[in-house]
């Protein structure tokens, strides 16, 4: 059966580079995004709470815990399929239920970044995605890499048969990130 579509499930620690890949892959090679944590930013946007990462984090722990593991699972893997996209990026898969069912999906590569826990702080305070995120402290930065979803992203991650190294600079993970598009056998041009 062939395959069309290349789906990478990036699994990295906090400001690992996740969204850099996404971002990379969409406007070189007009991929698509898919988050797990859209529809937690969208709950927490309707009831007016912070986007911080600890109310995310918990937010999604309840929801599976009230609605199955994989419940959020379940939806993006749906979206998926769906969408017409050649190259999808799931630039935050954090936990062995996230990928229960995209595993089964052909095209389904599970990716995992790397960076060392000091660049990942400052490009977190530099990056800003959450409201919180400029003003962390290192002891809040380490307190939040212990939240339940980040501790599972560890052992998610290594069961990722390819890895990125994001230690060095845009230019050389995006080498990374063309390497790897062509051992998936993916033309690089659309």
């Amino acid at each position: 059966m062939k395959n069309n579509k290349i789906v990478l499930g990036l699994a990295g620690e906090i400001a690992s580079g996740k969204d850099t890949v996404a971002q990379y892959l969409e406007k070189t090679h007009r991929g698509g995004t898919i988050s797990f944590s859209r529809p937690l930013r969208d709950i927490l946007d309707r009831l007016a709470l912070p986007q911080t990462r600890e109310n995310m984090a918990w937010l999604g722990t309840d929801l599976r815990a009230k609605f199955g593991q994989d419940l959020l699972a379940k939806a993006i893997t749906a979206e998926v399929q769906k969408s017409k996209k050649r190259i999808i990026t799931l630039p935050n898969v954090r936990l062995e239920s996230d990928i229960k069912y995209l595993k089964k999906l052909p095209g389904f590569h599970l990716v995992r970044l790397d960076a060392d826990t000091k660049i990942r702080y400052q490009r977190l305070l530099k990056r800003g995605q959450n409201p919180d995120d400029k003003t962390k402290t290192w002891q809040q930065f380490l307190k939040d890499s212990k939240l339940p979803t980040e501790l599972a992203i560890r052992k998610v991650a290594k069961k990722a048969k390819y890895r990125l190294d994001n230690n060095g600079d845009f230019k050389n993970l995006y080498r990374q990130i063309e390497k790897l598009l062509k051992t998936l056998k993916l033309k690089t041009k659309n």
